[in-house]
């Protein structure tokens, strides 16, 4: 661990490039094809998420932002007294600073950011303590694994934060074992903010994920990209598409790669060669979104219960605060 001022980063031993190149085998050989969405977020894929959070198509941050931005006040009055806010998947942590601002009026906090991305923390960490110089940061490189192991192991009335929509990475089903095991880390005095993206129609949705400007596309391909820049992949970017696919019956936006060809591809730090055929899809991403009955029994399968669930004004996105059901 290394500590300068305030800012304390952790890394975790699961997080380094042998994860990444078995992943990316495992992946590739199967069928049919994926690539994990955890790996989109080296540092030109955090650059490019922050981007895609300015395009007009893409709702979720500007629609959660509303909502923190009215309602933080009182998402902390029911809260209570904490003195510690984790969050899972910080990323930029610019919605974060909507609850720190309040909470640090009232006296010093600890804010614990787990993420994927060591640029991002870094980064992240850095402008928050610019701003805020009686706020500690401890930065956690890890997965939301390793997240949930830390937590488990801290005692303080603690917020947890799960914003962004991220739970939507997972099936219903894997949704509910996950904030399980959250449930089984918090206290009986802990709370969790979880910001779920809600069931829309189907253009706003592939919109959402396939901007007019090509970012998202971007953020895609530079899957790719990744695996060209760290194995020594031969992937000609100019030979896959991105695709963004709404399946109403899931309620799940699904993202794809697609092979515009037949072509060959190496990797030569894998030593793997791989065809692909024209039309061959590449799964990168799930994205899974709720009405408010699918909340009520996420929470109910969880072991959690529901608060308090605020929306946008327009009914886009929502955020709950979660309870243990016991607590």
């Amino acid at each position: 661990m290394t500590t300068t001022g305030r800012f304390e980063l952790a890394a975790a031993e699961a997080v380094d490039g042998g994860d990444f190149a078995a992943d990316v085998r495992a992946g590739l050989e199967a069928r049919p094809r994926r690539l994990s969405c955890r790996w989109f977020y080296d540092a030109e894929g955090s650059r490019l998420f922050e981007a895609i959070c300015g395009v007009p198509e893409y709702y979720p941050p500007r629609a959660e932002r509303e909502i923190l931005e009215r309602r933080a006040a009182e998402i902390l009055d029911r809260v209570g007294s904490v003195d510690s806010v984790w969050e899972l998947g910080s990323g930029s942590a610019v919605k974060t600073r909507l609850l720190l601002e309040p909470l640090l009026r009232e006296g010093p906090a600890t804010y614990v950011a787990v993420d994927i991305s060591r640029s991002a923390l870094e980064e992240s960490a850095a402008s928050l303590l610019g701003s805020y110089p009686s706020l500690r940061v401890l930065a956690v490189h890890g997965d939301y694994e390793e997240g949930l192991r830390r937590l488990s192991g801290w005692a303080q009335p603690k917020l947890l934060l799960w914003l962004g929509s991220n739970v939507g990475n997972f099936d219903r089903a894997e949704a509910a074992r996950f904030l399980r095991r959250v449930r089984e880390a918090l206290g009986p005095a802990d709370r969790l903010l979880l910001g779920v993206d809600l069931r829309k129609e189907r253009a706003t949705l592939e919109a959402a994920y396939d901007d007019a400007q090509g970012v998202t596309a971007a953020f895609n391909l530079n899957l790719l990209a990744r695996i060209n820049r760290e194995l020594g992949g031969q992937f000609d970017l100019a030979g896959f598409r991105h695709l963004a696919r709404y399946d109403v019956v899931r309620g799940c936006v699904d993202m794809f790669l697609v092979s515009r060809r037949a072509q060959r591809v190496r990797i030569e730090g894998l030593d793997l060669e791989l065809s692909f055929e024209p039309g061959e899809e590449i799964h990168t991403e799930s994205s899974h979104k709720y009405s408010r009955e699918e909340l009520a029994e996420l929470a109910l399968a969880s072991e959690l219960r529901i608060d308090r669930l605020w929306t946008d004004d327009d009914g886009r996105f929502a955020d709950l605060l979660l309870a243990p059901s016991d607590g």
